[in-house]
């Protein structure tokens, strides 16, 4: 049976599958904590809000210290996965540029599976809730979402022609993230009140299957290897493909052309800087809804996800709008910064239900800069060397999400008692570093404003000489 080039759907039921557990998996967490530190069955209320007047001050130390070992758990979790899953996110995607794209996708759907079928165990058997730490050790030795993502995101490059269709494409595809995320976070909630945590994490797993079956019989390959390579794939790598993997990393940073590597330096330092701020503050926000005095109940945290994922919506109609009108590309980023900024700051000082939904709005734009960056960097290079730039991208992106977990849980654990908020305006604060960075390539004067050329021409000396000869005239950023 012939194969289809569609990695679409994977990407959507993906992001369903996995929303549809993340926000319970806190949840879930903060219910057995608490059942463990007080002895007590959790307080579930019909109610909007779990808070009460007249709550006694055990009631809010206890609160306050769940709030605490929650934030520790996470940053357990994070520290454990971070670099086994960096590892692998840069090996495979990499290596995809030799053997392959399907192996990036297939590799993390089947980590997912076992981290799925691992809290579906602890959660029907009620084990140890820390064993959850182990699970999240071991997926991550299969890659993760930055492998899974840079496999995807690699994928549609190859399938790409031109600049502005890689953009919209790569937009589009956080867009299927953000929508397929968005249903499942709304029916989180109400998911887990009519039936369990079981039956969410039954549902996803067998998504997961779905996808999995999808990715390995009827997905095809984009990277098409000679007899020759397919003889050498079928045994274990050998030094040779490892140099040359490298060397196509390296490639990317240190290519004949100056000043095509210190746009691709600033460009990917931006996507680090601005996915550390904005993973880093989205990752505090369910204990923040838990926490007084919002206290908010599964309906409205499932609410509250989905809201919050429809960013990916208006970011891909914002993204589709400002390219057909010609804005350019640095404005497109910087206005998904400005986005993020006030989103944070707002949140940081919502104490009510309503404000908490209204510090969304600001945030409508803020996942403009994620595919916009991406397309920049990639119509920098060939397409033989779209794996080592989203592997690349994927370990950016990946260190910068893990690590950002791991800071803003200790932020948040230290600062609960006294101010939950700090750590958003932190995130905020920190959003200045690639607004700083963003202003260094108005500096430079580059303008990637789609003209209508093509983007191919702009690598290297093998494909265009004359590139190198004259920067003024550089093709490579429009």
């Amino acid at each position: 049976m012939k194969g289809l080039f569609l990695v679409e759907p994977i990407i959507a039921i993906y992001a369903f599958a996995s929303f549809l557990i993340y926000p319970l998996v806190q949840q879930y967490v903060y219910r057995r904590l608490w059942q463990q530190l007080t002895n007590t069955t959790y307080p579930v209320s019909d109610n909007s809000s779990r808070c009460t007047s007249d709550s006694g001050s055990n009631e809010s130390s206890y609160h306050e210290e769940v709030q605490r070992q929650a934030s520790l758990f996470s940053l357990y979790s994070g520290l454990f996965s971070m670099i086994p899953s960096l590892t692998v996110t840069l090996i495979l995607v990499a290596y995809s540029d030799q053997r392959g794209r399907k192996i990036t996708i297939i590799m993390p759907l089947i980590g997912s599976l076992l981290y799925n079928l691992s809290f579906l165990a602890v959660s029907y058997f009620e084990l140890n809730v820390y064993l959850l730490i182990g699970s999240t050790l071991v997926s991550s030795l299969f890659g993760g979402l930055g492998t899974f993502l840079g496999g995807c995101f690699a994928y549609i490059a190859d399938l790409c022609e031109d600049g502005r269709e890689k953009t919209l494409r790569l937009a589009g595809a956080d867009m299927v993230i953000g929508l397929l995320s968005g249903v499942a976070s709304l029916a989180s909630g109400y998911f887990l009140r009519a039936a369990g945590f079981n039956w969410p994490f039954l549902t996803s797993t067998l998504c997961q299957c779905l996808i999995l079956l999808y990715a390995v019989f009827i997905l095809e390959e984009t990277v098409k290897m000679s007899p020759h390579d397919a003889i050498d794939a079928s045994g274990p790598p050998c030094w040779s493909s490892i140099r040359q993997m490298w060397s196509g990393i390296c490639h990317l940073f240190a290519g004949p052309d100056r000043r095509c590597n210190i746009i691709m330096i600033l460009l990917m330092l931006i996507l680090s800087t601005f996915s550390f701020a904005h993973i880093g503050g989205l990752s505090m926000i369910t204990l923040y809804e838990l926490n007084k005095p919002l206290c908010w109940s599964e309906i409205l945290i499932g609410y509250g996800s989905a809201l919050s994922t429809t960013v990916f919506l208006t970011s891909f109609v914002g993204v589709l709008l400002f390219t057909y009108c010609g804005v350019p590309q640095l404005l497109i980023v910087l206005m998904g910064i400005l986005s993020v900024i006030a989103g944070m700051v707002l949140v940081a000082f919502a104490k009510t239900t309503l404000l908490m939904f209204l510090a969304r709005a600001p945030m409508l734009l803020s996942i403009m800069p994620f595919p916009v960056l991406r397309s920049m960097m990639s119509k920098i290079i060939s397409k033989s060397e779209q794996g080592a730039l989203f592997a690349c991208v994927a370990f950016s992106e990946n260190l910068s999400s893990n690590v950002a977990g791991t800071i803003f849980s200790s932020i948040y654990a230290s600062t609960v008692r006294w101010y939950p908020g700090f750590c958003f305006l932190v995130a905020a604060g920190l959003c200045l570093i690639p607004l700083a960075l963003l202003g260094a390539l108005g500096v430079l004067g580059v303008d990637v404003a789609e003209q209508g050329k093509d983007s191919e021409a702009l690598i290297s000396g093998e494909e265009d000489p004359a590139a190198d000869e004259n920067d003024d005239d550089d093709p490579l950023l429009n």
